[in-house]
Formats: C-alpha cells, sequence, structure tokens
C-alpha cells in the first residue's frame, strides 16, 4: 500500500515556496513575465498544484508520500531552503488552527494554564497525528513531538530539512496557548537514529503562567 500524507503537508510547502518567491515592491506589468520564470513559485505549475492541493484539503484526500517528498526535494536544492522550510512550518500550523472552532481557541488563551494546557494538548495531539502523521505525548512540563517517518529529512544540509516540523510544532503552540519556551531537536533519523523527534516547554522562556 503506498504511503500517503494530509495534503496540507504539500499545499504549505508550496505556499511557502510561492511566499518566499513573491517580489518585496510592486513591480512594473512588463517585469512579470520575466519574473515568472525566474522564480519558480510565481510559475503557472505552482499556482496550478497550490490549486489542486487546496481543493484536496477541502475534501480531504490524502496525497502520495512520495509527491510531498518530491516537492521538498526541490525546496532542498535551494540555497533559502531552511528559511522555506520554517515558513512552510508556521503555514501549515497556522491552517490547522483555524480548523479549531473560534471559541475553543479564545478559551485556551484565557483560562488559567492549569486549565488550558490539557484542552491544548489535545489540540496538540489531534494536529500531530492528523497533518503530520507524529504523536505528542507530555513529559513532565514539556511534551514531546515524535515523527516516524518524515517528508523533508535529509532535504537540506544541516537537517535544514527538519525545520519544517520544529517551525510547525512551535507556531502551534505559540497560537494555542500564547507563547512557547524551547524546542529541541532531541532525535533526528538523519543522525541514524529510528526517528525524528522535539521536546518542547509550554511557557516563554522565563515567563510564568
Amino acid at each position: 500500500m503506498t504511503d500517503t500524507v494530509d495534503p496540507l503537508i504539500p499545499l504549505s510547502l508550496l505556499e511557502a515556496v510561492r511566499m518566499v518567491d513573491l517580489p518585496d515592491i510592486d513591480l512594473e506589468a512588463e517585469f512579470v513575465a520575466e519574473l515568472r520564470s525566474k522564480r519558480f513559485g510565481l510559475s503557472d505549475t505552482v499556482s496550478a498544484q497550490i490549486k489542486r492541493f487546496t481543493e484536496s484539503v477541502r475534501r480531504k484526500q490524502p496525497q502520495s508520500f512520495d509527491e510531498a517528498q518530491g516537492i521538498a526535494r526541490l525546496i532542498g536544492r535551494r540555497p533559502d531552503a531552511e528559511a522555506v522550510f520554517r515558513e512552510a512550518g508556521r503555514n501549515m500550523a497556522r491552517q490547522a488552527y483555524r480548523t479549531i472552532s473560534p471559541f475553543t481557541r479564545k478559551m485556551m488563551l484565557a483560562l488559567p494554564a492549569l486549565l488550558a494546557r490539557p484542552i491544548a494538548l489535545r489540540h496538540v495531539r489531534r494536529t500531530a497525528a492528523r497533518c503530520m502523521a507524529g504523536s505528542v505525548r507530555r513529559v513532565g512540563s514539556t511534551i514531546l513531538f515524535t515523527v516516524p517517518k518524515s517528508v523533508t529529512l535529509d532535504m537540506a544540509p544541516r537537517q535544514g530539512g527538519c525545520a519544517y516540523y520544529e517551525s510547525g510544532l512551535r507556531e502551534l503552540m505559540q497560537l494555542l496557548v500564547g507563547g512557547v519556551g524551547a524546542v529541541e531537536h532531541v532525535h533526528c533519523a538523519g543522525r541514524g537514529e529510528d526517528r525524528c523527534a522535539w521536546r518542547a516547554e509550554w511557557r516563554p522562556i522565563g515567563t510564568a503562567r
């Protein structure tokens, strides 16, 4: 059976490429075609794929792991690969966060930490399982996020591909509880271990809640 991933993974990767490749300033019309030919994120191919994956997200249709990995591999060839992976992780987390009801989102930010964190933990677990094929468990005052099979593994130098999952976890926790402390990459399949895993603190460093 072919491995699949949530369509939000390839969508977030391509949207990050487009976002990073957007010019910082408005350009004259005659330069638009030239820019599209030079920046992959602005190409018609990327635009068409973004539309396809957006529809797949709406229909909740799983996508091929190999296809998502192929997109990650293209990103990994860029000199700014790690920055793109980080933007993609944040994008994925923001889209997953928007699937939580507005009432629940407000409640988690308003409640004391003792009450908010168990609710937030449930949503982190659901998002990790649904969107990233990972698992989350509580370890004392931290959480451990584990991904057995990473789409972005070894796709950029110095474990840059792993930044996708790290930034996704960081952004999701920031949105859920209004802050996050240190996020440490404690295990990496790229170092010969059997999985990638990150340990994250619930609160910002030096802040009590």
